[in-house]
């Protein structure tokens, strides 16, 4: 059985939220776009379903409701790169890691390069990732362009699985830098450009490798770069 499911501009039946929730889609700030996972038509793109990812409760500041990832085949495939074009960002997420895999890349924005005949695509890219160690879990940031390639893993730095976080990746025009319920993970100096409009996938890598366990509720992209102290999320309860 062919277990995708196309959905443009609606949910699946059982998990989208209250309608209510709608009011809430787009931008607290007009350089803003907001993906809420537990009400799939705050996403306004094309989406794919594999697998079967089920809506389960999220945190409240994150609309209530969340997506639940089993770590083995359930992906969303979202026609849309929300920071196309960005000079600077801000991009958040707000999830629960439950264990599993070592290595889960959970949330991924992909540009559509064009290239000439004989040529290999840079691979321009947004990543979150995580490294599982037990219990604990690393986050992994990454972002990849004609211009910069650069990583923010920090082994060290652990957080318990099986409860909500906030994690961010922003950049200023200058630096890099990665965060975990509003505390600094690392940073680095690239030479960042924008990149072009593309898709991006949740749950697994664009590729449809190395699945995330685990629930995401909701996805904030601003097209500037923000302090932590401005961030939407939660802490771990």
């Amino acid at each position: 059985m062919d277990r995708r499911q196309l959905l443009v501009g609606g949910a699946a039946a059982g998990l989208t939220a209250n309608s209510a929730c709608a009011s809430l889609t787009g931008a607290a700030w007009a350089d803003q776009v907001v993906w809420r996972f537990g009400d799939l038509d705050s996403i306004r793109a094309p989406l794919t379903l594999e697998g079967a990812p089920r809506r389960v409760d999220g945190p409240a500041s994150a609309g209530g409701g969340a997506l639940l990832f089993d770590g083995v085949d359930d992906a969303l495939f979202i026609g849309r790169h929300p920071l196309a074009g960005a000079a600077t960002f801000a991009f958040e997420t707000v999830f629960r890691p439950d264990g599993g895999a070592f290595e889960q890349r959970w949330l991924h924005l992909q540009s559509d390069e064009e290239v000439a005949p004989g040529q290999t695509p840079v691979g321009t890219r947004f990543l979150f990732e995580i490294r599982v160690y037990g219990d604990q879990w690393a986050l992994d940031a990454f972002v990849k362009g004609p211009t910069y390639n650069q990583t923010l893993l920090f082994p060290d730095r652990l957080h318990p699985v099986g409860r909500w976080h906030h994690v961010a990746q922003t950049y200023d025009g200058t630096t890099y830098r990665s965060f975990v319920n509003g505390e600094l993970q690392g940073q680095a100096a690239i030479a960042f450009t924008p990149q072009g409009p593309g898709r991006a996938s949740v749950g697994t890598r664009i590729n449809r490798v190395n699945h995330f366990n685990g629930a995401i509720a909701e996805a904030r992209f601003t097209r500037r770069s923000l302090r932590p102290d401005q961030f939407t999320g939660v802490r771990p309860a």
